[in-house]
């Protein structure tokens, strides 16, 4: 098969296309004939060597795919071939086959295209595991959701609105982020190359600050974060574009009885995210199936292409996700 792997960290130009052996499904897993693969940041990490894939994971890039169904291991009973599928994976999305485990395997929800499908699961899992779970969002809070024209930020964006929050802001770097932004659902968009976030949260929040904050950034962020967080806010830390923490005062944590969490997926046991699924099935689905929430899909392109994908996701103008195809995609 062809799959892109990385051959040395390093920028988009490191992404090569090669040919591997097919993989072969253990006893709970599936395999996929890949129709498209969504592109992530943590994909970005990964071939800058700052996010390794977990042991036993595939060294190939890609954590979500959607596709076919064209084999099941023998302690598979929830799939069998044929079906139409999206997956959450450890490694190997950037591929024409992948396996998967049964856990984290769903059926294609209603109302969605497979390109759609495939900037999913990815997205939608950690926005759900941290602005809900762990976030604890209710209905009436306020939210600030950096980068907010990214796919986390635009999936967030959906889901907050969709879960009743009242005072929906988001950082953009563009018009068009702004208008897409609030099309969304968002209240507020800040353009935070020319505009203080934390300033434009007092104002929009009569300077009471913000309940929650959902954050890719880091770096300078964090210390800003705090300033911008209300009493008792809750700040989810799910990446860190910009690196370590700077001039950080923990005073405003104390103070305000901040709760600043962070996590990632990836690792997680297969249980943990089979409970994450459960929950999107139960609560998000229906929004999908009646439109209201849709993944975001800016561009698609072909899997051999991979480092042009990467280099649009590193310029940083594009709204929602970047999606792989294949050859097997019927809309390639």
């Amino acid at each position: 098969m062809t799959a892109i792997e990385i051959t040395h960290p390093g920028g988009p130009d490191v992404l090569v296309p090669t040919k591997r052996p097919v993989p072969q499904p253990a006893a709970d897993e599936v395999l996929i004939r890949v129709y498209a693969a969504g592109v992530n940041g943590p994909d970005v990490l990964q071939r800058k060597g700052l996010y390794h894939p977990p042991p036993g994971a595939s060294d190939i890039p890609g954590l979500e795919v959607s596709g076919e169904v064209v084999e099941v291991g023998s302690a598979v009973h929830s799939f069998r071939t044929g079906d139409l599928v999206c997956a959450l994976l450890t490694g190997g999305g950037y591929a024409e086959y992948a396996v998967a485990n049964q856990a984290v395997v769903m059926k294609v929800p209603d109302g969605l295209s497979m390109i759609e499908a495939a900037a999913m699961p990815e997205t939608f899992m950690t926005v759900w595991l941290n602005l809900v779970q762990r976030g604890q969002l209710q209905a009436g809070d306020s939210v600030l959701i950096h980068g907010g024209a990214s796919g986390i930020g635009t999936t967030a964006t959906m889901i907050a609105k969709a879960m009743g929050a009242s005072n929906i802001m988001t950082t953009i770097s563009s018009d068009a982020q702004r208008e897409a932004s609030l099309r969304l659902g968002a209240d507020h968009a800040i353009n935070y190359r020319k505009e203080d976030f934390v300033a434009k949260v007092e104002e929009f929040t009569a300077n009471k600050g913000v309940d929650i904050i959902l954050d890719i950034i880091g770096g300078d962020y964090v210390a800003r974060n705090f300033a911008a967080a209300g009493m008792n806010g809750r700040i989810l830390q799910i990446s860190a574009l910009q690196g370590p923490a700077k001039d950080l005062n923990l005073w405003p944590m104390m103070t305000k009885r901040l709760v600043h969490l962070g996590s990632t997926l990836r690792p997680r046991p297969n249980e943990e995210k089979a409970a994450i699924i459960a929950e999107l099935e139960k609560h998000v689905w229906p929004f999908i199936k009646s439109g209201q929430i849709k993944p975001q899909v800016y561009k698609t392109l072909p899997l051999e292409n991979a480092r042009e994908a990467h280099e649009m996701l590193d310029a940083g103008g594009h709204i929602g996700k970047i999606v792989l195809t294949t050859a097997a995609n019927p809309t390639h």
